[in-house]
């Protein structure tokens, strides 16, 4: 069981999109269920009755001079399945590589076993770099899904899963589909229930509706996933409009953008997130933005299968919701950070424009460059503002989900000044922080990654 501690150490995070807060020196209390339940500034006399008491306790964490805490990284999309596969074959389209890769790695699945050495490998990776929640596409062999769930529990990482539907025999290969609409819409159902009855997985692993694309599931699957959403208000993820293929298809299928279908079968909510959103319109943005889902921004795969540029700032003016995704495998860093950086990079790039042999004036598109801070932002509240659980801020009521950064790591290629502003270091942290850097990950009160450092008690 976990017991009630305090932090003591440089907070960062970010309450509002382009607004940093720095808690320099606080205490952060926290409760036995994971929650803050109290934040002292440095100065205060209560940090510092507070910081004895716990210390005699010995539930006191210190955090040292060049240590920073930050939120929890988000990470809005991942295909669990696709871990073995990280980086391979990304020069081909997404059709391609699904059906030469991906597809025949996700069969594999089968295996329970293979299953399990697989995502006990993804999980561990994933917290040692700062995830402390996650958005999993599983595969449709319930049993692995399951035990995807199970190892996310035990691993104490805040995670939710989808048993992925894919029923289309036009799209879907007949070695990996579901046997029939109704098995897919049963075993959905099972897995629900399954999830929602894992003892201690309250607030911490939920189920998720998943239907994979438009293009793997029949039109029957789809409206049947729709009233489940409304029966049960789980969380839902699929894709919406990632590539030139995928936007294409939906349209001359379906009649309509890939979001109208998708509002059309009733899988668009509050707790919808909808993977890449590349060629989303205003008119799908509206629709978003009306329904309150999110979108999992996915720069570093964007690049490789999308075909275009998320016009990021664009929808987040529009009162869009959005994080950030690693789409694992399309995504060849399970970094969350890294995807930050590459969240900027690519927003400069659809500003700046791309083609050379087009001036300035014809090949920019002003107005879409974000900074470090709203890349932060995203990584950490964001992704909880899109999944709708308190988590990514430093503030009573929200779970202690963190990472404490070690500026000073052997082998770390960050460069901070003990005189730095906390604006900057902060953009050193999102341009030059690595996995070695990450010293400690917790989530709810619970040290789940980095080596055990002296001055507090056991995390379990």
């Amino acid at each position: 069981m976990a017991t009630e501690r305090a932090f003591r150490g440089t907070f960062l995070h970010a309450p509002q999109r382009g607004r940093l807060e720095c808690l320099r020196d606080a205490l952060i209390v926290v409760a036995a269920d994971g929650a803050i339940s109290a934040v002292h500034p440095g100065e205060s006399a209560a940090a510092a009755s507070e910081a004895g008491r716990f210390a005699a306790a010995g539930s006191l964490v210190r955090l040292g001079m060049k240590h920073y805490v930050l939120p929890g990284m988000v990470d809005l999309h991942v295909h669990a399945p696709q871990w073995p596969q990280l980086g391979e074959a990304l020069e081909l389209p997404l059709q391609e590589w699904l059906q030469k890769f991906t597809f025949p790695l996700e069969s594999r699945y089968a295996d329970t076993t293979f299953a399990r050495q697989v995502y006990e490998s993804l999980v561990s990776n994933l917290l040692a770099n700062g995830t402390t929640t996650a958005m999993y596409f599983g595969t449709l062999h319930l049993e692995a899904t399951k035990a995807l769930a199970d190892i996310c529990l035990r691993r104490s990482q805040r995670a939710l899963i989808g048993r992925v539907t894919m029923d289309n025999p036009e799209q879907c290969p007949a070695f990996y589909r579901d046997g029939s609409t109704q098995i897919a819409e049963r075993e959905t159902r099972e897995f629900i229930s399954y999830v929602q009855a894992l003892p201690g997985g309250q607030g911490l692993v939920f189920p998720v509706i998943t239907p994979r694309f438009i293009p793997s599931c029949t039109d029957d699957l789809l409206s049947r996933l729709g009233r489940l959403v409304r029966e049960t208000g789980c969380h839902v993820q699929t894709h919406c409009s990632e590539s030139d293929w995928q936007h294409q298809y939906v349209l001359q299928r379906c009649g309509r953008t890939d979001t109208a279908a998708l509002e059309s079968f009733g899988l668009l909510s509050r707790r919808t997130v909808l993977a890449h959103g590349n060629f989303v319109d205003d008119a799908d943005a509206a629709i978003i933005c009306e329904h309150g889902a999110g979108i999992a921004h996915c720069p570093l795969s964007n690049v490789y299968f999308s075909d275009a540029v998320f016009p990021l700032r664009r929808i987040l003016d529009a009162g869009g919701q959005v994080g950030l995704g690693t789409d694992i495998a399309g995504g060849a860093s399970p970094s969350v950070l890294e995807n930050a950086r590459h969240a900027v990079i690519s927003s400069r790039l659809l500003e700046a424009g791309v083609n050379p042999r087009l001036n300035r004036s014809q090949r920019r598109l002003p107005d879409s460059r974000i900074d470090a801070l709203t890349a932060f932002w995203l990584a950490t509240r964001g992704g909880g503002i899109a999944l709708d659980l308190p988590v990514g801020l430093f503030a009573p009521g929200y779970q202690f989900d963190a990472c404490v950064l070690d500026a000073a790591a052997p082998g770390s290629n960050l460069q901070v000044a003990d005189d730095d502003p906390p604006e900057t270091v902060l953009q050193k942290v999102i341009y030059g922080a690595a996995r070695a850097n990450i010293s400690q990950v917790w989530v709810a009160n619970r040290q789940v990654a980095g080596a055990r450092q002296s001055g507090h008690t056991s995390a379990a």
